[in-house]
């Protein structure tokens, strides 16, 4: 669970107590409660109602994802949520199309590195019936020998339309190269092999393993009485999902190495890099400071209104100079450590140039970041999370990944209260700590023959030193 404060050498910052006094507006102080109960067997449920709502967003956030599996069933936790919405004992798949179609709801789930999540959107009177809904093709899944076959094909499809995606494939290869050997080094599909391998057994083990109450949190949000949702989810999960207290499956730990992956393809027409640190955990002192310096970088996108006139001095670089079609910074955090990084498209006649002014941005952090910067990015940080929350659905994820990876909710004061309680000083701290002299990994696809090599890069991370 993070702690009431951060602290960074002998400074401490961002104190819990100073929210309650802050001068933010009312509806900063005045969020809506996040109601939190512990079911008997250790099943949470957790929910904010927004009065006056007619729909709802239900969810299940489920502590597992493609880190949590082996080399030889990696994929499996991206198999279950296909074929999870494949039937179950009381219904079969077009049963279930219809009973969703007929509430006018939305059923749908994802996976991801850490997490999985299944989740629904309905009108009020339909929340019990969500639940139910949830519960049975979570727990309940035929996992019939015929659909996972067919099923092969859907996934090794998607696995195609991915790879086209080059944003996704090269953050794919940046996690591969960055933790290699490890379970957050694997992709979140699993390797052609083992989709074409992975059995019932393989499925039904992982649901075993990891579909357990201590995991699980049902996070609800919008029309949501919460005394009627702990009471239906107790119903529905109660008896069925296996309680706390069995042996845990050990994560392995995330290793970063120094290291470099390039696929060039000199047809293409232009470069996709992404350049990255050794980031902090969600639960670290660094989250915060790490969050303030991704929006001193900031992003910028040639075909966007703002030109040259952008508040990020690498922005500004870019655009001048013409270095690439789009950039946009990255903190990915996990649960022991993260990615911070900066992501590129760009022609590749400008790499090396594009290169010089990325790196020099990002060790300018060290010792150039002025307090107008830091003041400008925290505004700019609690707008965004504001704006994340735009919408039952987001407030309902919000809920389900924070209990997970902090054990509570941070209340949106308290938030505001950390991000203002960092100065130049923290920000400076921090980039010494995370950028200054420090390895990366790199991963780059496309016509990339004058991307400068591994040891030129590692050099400019403390080139501004002298």
């Amino acid at each position: 669970m993070i702690s009431n404060g951060l602290r960074i050498g002998t400074r401490r910052f961002g104190s819990v107590a100073a929210a309650s006094s802050a001068s933010y507006p009312s509806y900063v102080l005045q969020a809506p409660e996040t109601s939190v109960t512990t079911l008997d067997g250790g099943l949470r449920v957790a929910s904010e109602t927004t009065s006056g709502s007619e729909t709802a967003t239900v969810g299940v956030f489920i502590d597992a994802g493609s880190r949590f599996e082996t080399a030889q069933n990696n994929g499996a936790a991206h198999f279950l949520e296909h074929m999870a919405f494949k039937g179950t004992s009381k219904r079969t798949q077009q049963q279930l199309e219809v009973e969703i179609e007929n509430m006018g709801g939305h059923l749908n789930a994802y996976t991801s590195r850490e997490q999985t999540v299944y989740y629904a959107k309905v009108f009020k009177k339909d929340v019990p019936k969500a639940v139910e809904i949830l519960g049975d093709i979570l727990l309940d899944s035929k996992l019939d020998e015929a659909a996972i076959d067919r099923e092969r094909d859907v996934i090794l499809r998607e696995m195609e339309e991915v790879n086209k995606n080059q944003e996704e494939l090269i953050l794919d290869h940046l996690h591969e190269t960055a933790f290699q050997g490890t379970g957050l080094g694997r992709t979140i599909l699993g390797p052609e092999q083992n989709i074409r391998s992975l059995t019932r057994g393989d499925l039904k083990n992982y649901i075993d393993t990891h579909y357990r109450a201590d995991k699980m949190v049902i996070s609800g949000a919008g029309a949501i009485d919460h005394g009627e949702l702990c009471k239906v989810v107790g119903d529905v999960f109660g008896s069925r999902v296996a309680s706390g207290g069995a042996v845990d499956f050990p994560m392995e730990p995330a290793v970063f190495t120094g290291s470099d992956k390039r696929v060039r393809f000199d047809s293409d027409d232009k470069a996709h890099i992404a350049l990255a640190f050794e980031g902090a955990s969600w639960t670290s002192e660094y989250a915060f400071p790490l969050m303030v310096m991704q929006t001193i970088l900031g992003a910028w996108d040639r075909t966007s209104g703002s030109g040259k006139n952008i508040a990020s001095k690498l922005g500004q670089e870019v655009a001048e100079h013409e270095l690439a079609h789009s950039f946009m910074t990255f903190n990915n955090c996990y649960k022991d450590t993260g990615l911070f990084g900066i992501y590129a498209v760009a022609p590749d006649n400008k790499l090396e140039d594009l290169m010089w002014y990325v790196t020099s941005n990002m060790v300018r952090l060290v010792h150039k970041t002025s307090d107008e910067e830091v003041a400008r990015a925290k505004t700019q940080l609690k707008a965004n999370m504001l704006m994340q929350l735009d919408g039952h659905a987001n407030v309902a994820e919000d809920i389900g990944r924070q209990l997970l990876t902090y054990g509570r909710r941070l209340t949106m004061a308290e938030i505001f209260t950390r991000i203002d309680a960092i100065d130049t000083a923290d920000i400076k701290a921090t980039a010494a700590k995370f950028i200054n002299d420090q390895d990366h990994a790199l991963a780059a696809i496309g016509p990339i023959h004058a991307l400068p090599d591994y040891n030129y890069i590692r050099r400019r991370s403390y080139w501004l030193r002298y």
